[in-house]
């Protein structure tokens, strides 16, 4: 079973729609237990980082999701998802889950002709072989909807990149757990297949 992290963050359904558009039935919850249970966890969403580790917490599925990751399940976090991943963001001062290490940072961008939140579509580069990453071709645009973006403090634990004003970390690789800055479940094609090797990795690197 395919479990998707409910933490009033919205999107939920557009995420499981697209694990039926790959063949995978999935459920929504937000009971830890059911987390724990599941055989592979998509942690998704949209919003601040400050409340969304609040609406975890008080849950508990903060801790259901450290246990996912040390029990070698695989773990996809999307967007919000992956941010809350790593140690710590700026935004809202937050202290996040720490499965990975390194830091959540805002765009500090120059040129007064790009906005923030980065929206739209963007070409993801992957830098780092990944079970998950396989599918993406060269050039391939993927959604993106953010403001801040992940630094992971060790440089092999960068999977793809992607350039506004300045190039990003726009996915991290650690272990059994898989992160994008970007949305597969709203990137078309090019997400569907990303998804589609997720469902069907089993945690490994090799």
């Amino acid at each position: 079973m395919l479990a998707i992290v409910d933490y009033d963050a919205g999107n939920l359904r557009s995420v499981q729609r697209a694990c039926a558009e790959v063949g995978v039935t999935s459920t929504v919850t937000s009971i830890p237990n059911r987390i724990r249970d599941a055989e592979r966890v998509i942690f998704p969403g949209v919003g601040a980082a400050g409340p969304a580790m609040r609406s975890i917490q008080h849950s508990g599925m903060d801790s259901a999701l450290v246990d996912v990751f040390d029990s070698g399940r695989p773990l996809l976090g999307i967007c919000m998802g992956l941010q809350i991943c790593l140690d710590y963001s700026e935004e809202d001062d937050t202290p996040t889950l720490g499965i990975v290490s390194g830091k959540v940072l805002k765009f500090n961008l120059n040129d007064p002709r790009l906005k923030i939140p980065h929206m739209g579509w963007n070409n993801v580069r992957v830098v780092r072989d990944h079970p998950v990453m396989r599918s993406i071709e060269e050039c391939s645009e993927f959604y993106f909807v953010h403001a801040y973006y992940p630094r992971p403090m060790q440089a092999d634990h960068v999977v793809a990149v992607s350039a506004y004003e300045r190039e990003f970390c726009s996915a991290v690789g650690f272990k059994n757990f898989v992160g994008t800055q970007f949305h597969p479940e709203k990137s078309g094609r090019a997400g569907l297949e990303l998804l589609e090797r997720f469902v069907e990795w089993d945690g490994h690197l090799a």
